[in-house]
């Protein structure tokens, strides 16, 4: 049983302490957590006290709770700009058939054509072309 923080309501120090298990990887992600029955029995606890503590692991996202299923720890949600790598290259295209009907010009017609690749720990996780008109030189 954790030590008792004075002045914190029970069902904060037990959401704490399931938090830091979660976060640790003590708990992993899917895992299910221990039965309310278990969380009383270990944390000396009312079942409502630890129904609060559970309600609040929820609503900070570290836990989902299923009817029939129980209770399990949510996988980490990532900052998706953690890790991340952008890089982008121009280049000068020629249009093809559906390039030209979009941009109402012939086909062949010189377009700009912009690649931005995103990698997140070493993975390609987007790619995103974009292609415009080039400016009539003057």
């Amino acid at each position: 049983m954790p030590t008792p923080h004075y002045g914190l309501p029970r069902y904060r120090v037990i959401a704490e302490e399931l938090r830091e298990r979660i976060e640790s990887g003590v708990i992993p992600p899917g895992a299910l957590l221990p039965t309310e029955s278990a969380l009383t029995a270990e944390f000396h606890a009312a079942r409502g006290t630890v129904r609060q503590a559970i309600a609040a692991l929820r609503e900070a996202g570290l836990v989902a709770t299923e009817h029939g299923r129980g209770t399990y720890a949510t996988p980490r949600q990532r900052d998706p700009d953690e890790g991340s790598e952008t890089e982008t290259q121009q280049r000068q295209v020629a249009a093809d058939a559906e390039l030209a009907s979009l941009f109402a010009v012939e086909v062949g017609a010189a377009l700009m054509e912009q690649q931005s690749l995103t990698r997140t720990h070493g993975a390609v996780r987007t790619v995103v072309r974009t292609y415009r008109l080039l400016q009539a030189e003057q």
